[in-house]
């Protein structure tokens, strides 16, 4: 098991490692990304993680293709862009509260705040249906024809 992978067992953040092990967050950085470890580190790693400084060393010998590291890259990426969505999602719901609140204590006859609703609204389905792929229109296979038709080859 990698070092992430035990970290991520434990639920501890890098930064979480990093303290409970006495290396730096950095430290823990390039150990997850590939950089082989010292021998003082692996045991302070081993203590942390209550294993034997054998397994240990044994299990970051193993090596990590390139396929593993794009496919975390893309699931962490994936996550992030939801994450942002449903940031973006309550931004919207509290500013029109807001602004519906402004409005009805302003002109309560006339609710202008609807036309915010609706155009930002949009935006906020747009948003949704990219990070859910819903409607892939400019996915990968989009851009690697866009990519291939730039370079003049042929599909």
């Amino acid at each position: 098991m990698q070092l992430r992978k035990l970290r991520l067992k434990k639920g501890w953040s890098q930064e979480q490692l990093a303290q409970l092990s006495g290396l730096s967050v950095r430290t823990v950085q390039r150990i997850e990304r590939g950089q082989t470890p010292s021998l003082e580190t692996l045991k302070c790693l081993a203590a942390v993680f209550e294993i034997d400084l054998d397994e240990l060393r044994q299990e970051n010998t193993m090596t990590i293709t390139q396929e593993q590291i794009e496919t975390e890259q893309k699931a962490i990426e994936q996550v992030r862009d939801i994450k942002g969505f449903y940031s973006h999602l309550i931004k919207y719901l509290v500013v029109l509260v807001l602004l519906f609140i402004i409005n009805f204590l302003t002109n309560p006859g006339y609710f202008w705040a609807w036309w915010v609703a609706l155009g930002w609204g949009i935006g906020i389905i747009s948003h949704g249906l990219n990070v859910f792929e819903v409607f892939n229109f400019f996915g990968p296979e989009w851009e690697k024809k866009q990519v291939e038709k730039k370079l003049g080859r042929k599909l």
